[in-house]
């Protein structure tokens, strides 16, 4: 059986991908990890998950089992006669509609979503709600609730591997190739934006006292986006991104002394 290979932004998700291409269950499936992402800058991982996979071969049965059977094979039995000894194959799963198949409607893809976070909260004990905001192609789910901390994880970890789950569980199963899929939990998104924020006027104010531009470590684009419209609305600094992605860097100098920008 041919390998597949599958990248992504988590190894969960990456095997989820193979698992649709190969149209099996993951028991019938075997895998290699080739690749595994890096923790960067504020629980964001850098690089990619590289996944190899395949159909699990069909062990044969022994030599002891067909001589019970009484059907002990000669040399010169038919192919077709031999083809009644091996295992029945694997029905294979059906496929995800292709990318040109019609729209899915984003508010079928939010209530899967939606329950399959509720049985998340439900399967881990925690007394929570999901809260749904859908607005065009965005659809934005937010967990709250008492114990709902756990899923957040260190350094929003935890939470970006379920955002994963969620896209996979959602999107991918529906064929939603449209849509904008977002999760939050206990409020974490909000609180690491009011902190990058802060972070980012701190860095502001030393540019402004020393006169030197200073470069950010990388972030990925939904963190410099914070960066750049924190730092629109002070007239005495410019940002701008350098380099290619995942080692993307704002950085923040002087009005008068900068280059155009490039967000």
């Amino acid at each position: 059986m041919e390998w597949v290979e599958t990248t992504a932004e988590t190894i969960e998700a990456a095997k989820n991908l193979a698992l649709d291409q190969l149209g099996v269950a993951e028991d019938d499936a075997e895998f290699e990890i080739l690749d595994e992402p890096k923790q960067g800058l504020f629980g964001r991982t850098r690089g990619e998950a590289r996944v190899r996979a395949r159909v699990r071969p069909t062990t044969p049965r022994a030599k002891a089992d067909r001589r019970d059977n009484g059907r002990k094979r000669q040399k010169s039995a038919k192919p077709q006669e031999r083809r009644r000894d091996q295992a029945p194959r694997t029905e294979r799963a059906p496929r995800a509609p292709r990318p040109d198949s019609p729209p899915v409607d984003p508010a079928t893809v939010s209530a899967a979503a939606t329950t399959f976070l509720e049985g998340l909260l439900q399967a881990a004990g925690v007394s929570g709600t999901v809260q749904v905001a859908v607005s065009g192609e965005d659809i934005d789910l937010t967990v709250t609730g008492e114990g709902a901390e756990m899923f957040v994880g260190p350094k929003g970890s935890t939470l970006l591997a379920i955002q994963d789950l969620t896209r996979v569980v959602s999107q991918r199963r529906l064929g939603d190739h449209d849509t904008h899929l977002r999760v939050d939990i206990a409020q974490y998104r909000e609180r690491r934006r009011e902190a990058l924020g802060r972070f980012a006027r701190k860095v502001a104010d030393d540019v402004i006292a020393s006169g030197q531009p200073r470069v950010l470590e990388p972030m990925n684009a939904a963190d410099r986006k914070i960066v750049h419209d924190t730092l629109i609305d002070v007239p005495q600094v410019v940002t701008r991104s350098q380099g290619q992605d995942p080692h993307r860097r704002v950085v923040v100098e002087l009005a008068d002394e900068s280059a155009p920008a490039d967000h």
